[in-house]
């Protein structure tokens, strides 16, 4: 238990006025819900009674264009933002005039116009992206923060540390304000932490670690204008540790019964409304009279507005406005003006021989100098150039600033991205192998993939990974990671074979204003060159590439598979077996069926073909499309090769036995003969 010592009230009547007004209506609220979700017209609820001081205290004491991030009992960063109620109780009901619109339930949402931004239910998911909404403000200048809110619980994991980690090592503009109600669900504090407080981890991150009283709202408002003011000087992040209580269960449906009764009712007595009421007595403002006319008012307001709420009709959609929600639509860069000299002013057509690598660097290039919101995050990126030299010279050219090495920190790179793009700007990270998007795999799929559909914000950001064999790299340098993001909405997936394509299909993904996993073959970098277009060189994603017509049968395939497909081909016609047609599909996510099925419908026979173990893969998707959609043109059955079904072999003998290039032309001759 924190000290109780009483702190002075030095404010001015309407100050206090409009603190007693912040504290007392996210109460009357919380007890409206409360009787709703009793009555069934509310699906759930995360109680903050008996917390309001940490997030009126917060909110008051931060500028209106700083950034809040608040988890599940935070209503009052709501209400003392400003959100109209009619809204907010539409989205707490689910209904259509609510801000997801039904697609989510409480506070999974955001409201940028009054700089807030929801969280998701994996705890701790949100500290990265305020290290990205902090990032943005120092690129452009400006002296905002970021304040994210974490619970006890929430701070052990991986994400939290990741986030205070990078905000101290680039002096980002972050409050970690950690509510510690002492209770995660059922297990007490001192079965999450050994230390003695939370802010004492502080000083390991570099920064600076306070515990505040988080139920005397004037203690939380003083600590964080004092950290803020710090940080918009230049100082860094701080790390908040509000001492507070869980007065109802984790959710309704959880109870206390785990609490000891001595414990419930030692914080009973350090209510923070009944506090401040105290305070307000003793200063001689905001006198009870007053108080009973403010809640009285605030009340009807509530009432009025969930009345309003509850009138509202239930979400009705159909498939279409359900699948078009779930991209932006396209954002283009800025385009680079033409200068004399350049490849580009040598007139359409203009191309230079380059390597895959060489390619992509000419994309990222062509991005950092055309548009001043592209930046790249990463490991190794700067001056060593990234781990496989796609960013080599970049940061020479751009700068730290844009060019930016990040801590060993996958879910903390892509979580920033995020943050970064929710503010405007269009940020790049490289894995350092595509293995390694497992860390931040939460962050893709379950962050960044939904924000959109869930409240509408376009989130144009790019992750580049390097994957697949042939290098003889072991297990965790050698996966193709495809079908695990194909399978999640919001992600689009492309995969480039050529060095124009690597090009313009990064591009494109910059261009697309959606999250974008790019996947560049680890072994097609330096093993392949080609022609390509100068300029802003983009492929369209969606579309497929015949690579070789062909009339007997088609290969679908992508990424390394294409340069197997068409050797298998050309030697198979050579020989007078068969004219095979190959297709590159280029996109995955979305991926050209209207290509493929005409294909087909044209030679009768189909084969698919990738890298990728042979189960599960994403050639099973396209074998289920050619299968229902051809199968009255179809003369075999639909092949499919891929590696086999165990992790990929460091000795190049074992990964030559495990990779899929060797059975492509068999199954060629096989289903030709059928």
């Amino acid at each position: 238990m924190i000290a109780t010592g009483r702190r002075s009230l030095d404010l001015a009547d309407a100050e206090a006025a409009r603190l007693y007004r912040a504290l007392v209506l996210p109460r009357l609220i919380e007890e409206r819900m409360l009787k709703l979700l009793r009555q069934g017209q509310l699906s759930k609820w995360f109680s903050g009674i008996g917390q309001e001081a940490v997030s009126v205290g917060l909110v008051a004491a931060l500028h209106d264009d700083d950034w809040v991030l608040p988890a599940h009992r935070n209503l009052g960063v709501w209400t003392t933002r400003g959100v109209d109620l009619e809204l907010l109780f539409r989205q707490l009901l689910g209904r259509a005039g609510g801000i997801s619109g039904g697609r989510d339930r409480t506070f999974h949402v955001g409201l940028p116009q009054h700089r807030i931004v929801g969280m998701i239910s994996h705890l701790g998911a949100m500290a990265p992206v305020a290290d990205g909404l902090a990032l943005a403000a120092a690129l452009r200048g400006e002296p905002r923060v970021a304040a994210v809110l974490v619970g006890d619980g929430a701070t052990s994991e991986g994400d939290v540390h990741e986030a205070m980690n990078l905000a101290a090592v680039w002096k980002l503009g972050v409050l970690f304000v950690v509510e510690n109600n002492h209770w995660g669900l059922s297990t007490p504090v001192s079965e999450q932490y050994a230390c003695t407080d939370l802010a004492d981890r502080a000083v390991g991150y570099g920064m600076p670690g306070e515990v505040v009283d988080g139920n005397d709202v004037l203690a939380v408002r003083e600590a964080v204008a004092r950290h803020a003011e710090r940080a918009r000087a230049g100082g860094g992040p701080a790390l908040i540790e509000c001492k507070t209580f869980r007065m109802r269960g984790h959710e309704e449906a959880s109870g206390t019964d785990y609490v000891p009764a001595e414990q419930l009712a030692a914080w009973v007595a350090r209510d923070p409304i009944a506090r401040f009421e105290e305070r307000l007595d003793a200063a001689g403002v905001v006198g009870p009279a007053e108080r009973e006319a403010v809640q009285a008012e605030l009340r009807d307001r509530v009432e009025r507005a969930l009345a309003a709420a509850l009138a509202d009709q239930l979400p009705r959609s159909t498939p279409e406005a359900e699948r078009a929600r779930v991209h932006a639509p396209p954002a283009p860069l800025r385009r680079a003006p033409a200068r004399a000299g350049d490849a580009a002013t040598a007139g359409a057509g203009a191309t230079t021989e380059m390597r895959y690598v060489d390619a992509v660097r000419d994309a990222l290039r062509t991005a950092l100098a055309a548009d001043d919101r592209v930046v790249l995050l990463g490991q190794d990126i700067a001056e060593y150039g990234g781990v496989f030299k796609a960013t080599q010279g970049l940061v020479d050219e751009f700068g730290r600033a844009r060019v930016r090495n990040t801590p060993i920190i996958e879910s903390g790179a892509i979580g920033a991205a995020l943050g970064l793009a929710l503010d405007g700007f269009r940020p790049v990270v490289e894995m350092q192998f595509g293995d390694f998007v497992t860390c931040g795999f939460n962050q893709l799929v379950n962050n960044v993939a939904t924000t959109r559909y869930r409240w509408g914000a376009a989130v144009p950001l790019v992750v580049r990974l390097p994957v697949g064999g042939g290098l003889g790299a072991g297990p965790f340098h050698s996966q193709n990671v495809e079908s695990w993001f194909c399978h999640v909405p919001g992600l689009k997936v492309v995969a480039p074979a050529t060095p124009a394509d690597a090009k313009g299909l990064l591009l494109a993904a910059l261009d697309d204003g959606n999250p974008v996993l790019v996947l560049e073959h680890k072994r097609l970098y330096r093993s392949t060159r080609g022609p390509v277009p100068a300029g802003h060189h983009v492929e369209p994603i969606g579309r497929a590439r015949v690579v070789r017509p062909g009339r007997d049968a088609t290969v679908v395939t992508y990424g390394a598979g294409v340069a197997w497909a068409t050797a298998a081909a050309d030697r198979l016609a050579a020989e007078g077996v068969g004219d095979v047609e190959v297709i590159d599909l280029r996109s995955l996510q979305p991926w050209d069926r209207e290509t493929v099925v005409a294909s087909v419908k044209r030679t009768s026979r189909a084969l698919v073909v990738h890298e990728a173990p042979l189960t599960g893969g994403f050639g099973a998707e396209v074998a289920s499309v050619i299968g229902h959609e051809a199968f009255m043109w179809l003369d075999a059955p639909v092949t499919r090769v891929g590696g086999l079904d165990t992790p990929i072999p460091f000795a190049p003998t074992l990964e030559e036995t495990w990779s899929a290039e060797g059975r492509v032309e068999p199954a060629l001759r096989e289903l030709l003969a059928f």
